[in-house]
């Protein structure tokens, strides 16, 4: 229970007034309009405790979020908690779920949040790799991991930290394994509307007899770009969410009452406002993926996220925790080592991600300092 990387990173990048590509938050001030609903909340005097399941109208959204893009039926009473943040939401579930001994697979890398939580209740993390360039899913690993012991299985889609975006047959693979040994699915899709090119973000709950076996967890804030409003839920079946909040209610009780009025109103926009969100990103990506290429690294493909991720070995490193803890002091800019993202840094020593959803002039400065390299 250390210190995280990203408050690591940050904290170094503040020491030493670097630029942070290492925590993933965006430095713009997110849609007027998600904004102007917060805080004309604030000014109507919505500023008090909300009901711990969250406001009626940011859980009718949700569901009817869920609806319009997926064809899912979510109950707005019973089918949606309001959390404070997809981390509380991630963590809340696997509570509720986990005991001790009991094992979870989660595909690696994975957000550090994961093992972390199942540390914490006395569970194992069990990882599966997908292994760079393409990261694909190898089906038979992830059956091969499945024991007795087995009870839940966390999904990350759009992934992060490698950008990756799990194609319906991958996800079927994962489903058939769910079903199979009759497992509940966690699936973090905060990066939902995050997606770059011709990618397609297909939630796994919408696969034949899913549904009723998944948790799938958003996030207003990555959404919106306004991560520190903490902002996220968990949707599904109203048994399982019914035990999140079980949980949740110790947690936190509630998450920020005026900004749930923001995140209501941003996910009421026209549909092709939330479709292209992800566009600006995108360019971005190429920005900085074109920047460290032309440094000579070995960048990898990202569809989705905020991140891209690239093998600094051309540069003689050999520990990318030890290249980015000195980076903030060396060049001024701040990255966060890969192999915080798995059990093992077997094999992805030399692996950095880098954070992409910057202004351009950040990005551009970013780079100009790592030439120094």
């Amino acid at each position: 229970m250390a210190e995280t990387i990203f408050s690591e990173m940050s904290r170094l990048a503040a020491e030493h007034d670097a630029i942070n590509l290492g925590q993933g938050f965006p430095d713009t001030p997110g849609p007027r309009e998600v904004v102007d609903v917060a805080v004309a909340a604030m000014h109507k005097g919505w500023n008090q405790y909300p009901p711990a399941v969250g406001i009626p109208s940011l859980r009718t959204a949700i569901a009817d979020h869920q609806r319009r893009w997926y064809g899912l039926d979510v109950a707005a009473d019973g089918g949606v908690v309001v959390c404070s943040g997809a981390s509380e939401a991630l963590s809340s579930a696997m509570t509720a779920l986990l005991s001790p001994g009991d094992e979870v697979i989660a595909l690696e890398p994975y957000y550090d949040l994961y093992a972390a939580t199942a540390a914490l209740l006395g569970a194992r993390l069990v990882p599966v790799r997908i292994h760079a360039p393409d990261y694909a899913l190898d089906a038979e690993a992830l059956r091969a991991a499945v024991t007795e012991r087995t009870k839940m299985i966390v999904l990350n889609t759009p992934h992060n930290p490698t950008g990756a975006v799990l194609s319906t047959a991958e996800l079927e693979a994962v489903a058939q394994v769910a079903r199979d040994h009759d497992l509940v699915v966690l699936s973090d899709e905060v990066y939902e509307h995050l997606v770059f090119d011709d990618n397609r973000h297909v939630p796994i709950a919408t696969l034949p007899g899913m549904f009723e076996r998944t948790i799938t967890v958003g996030s207003g804030g990555k959404t919106f770009s306004v991560t520190g409003w903490k902002i996220g839920w968990a949707t599904g079946p109203p048994d399982l969410v019914g035990r999140v909040l079980g949980v949740k209610q110790w947690f936190s009780f509630a998450a920020g009452t005026p900004l749930q009025h923001g995140i209501a109103a941003g996910l009421e926009l026209p549909d092709e406002r939330l479709a292209h969100l992800g566009d600006d990103l995108a360019r971005k990506r190429d920005l900085l993926t074109d920047g460290l290429r032309e440094l000579g690294l070995e960048v990898f493909h990202s569809k989705a996220t905020y991140f891209v991720t690239a093998d600094v070995a051309p540069l003689g490193v050999t520990d990318s925790l030890e290249f980015c803890r000195s980076l903030p002091e060396r060049v001024g800019v701040a990255a966060v080592p890969n192999q915080v993202f798995h059990a093992s840094p077997r094999g992805v020593e030399t692996q950095v991600r880098f954070a992409c959803c910057k202004r351009d002039e950040i990005l551009a400065d970013a780079l100009l300092r790592l030439r120094k390299l």
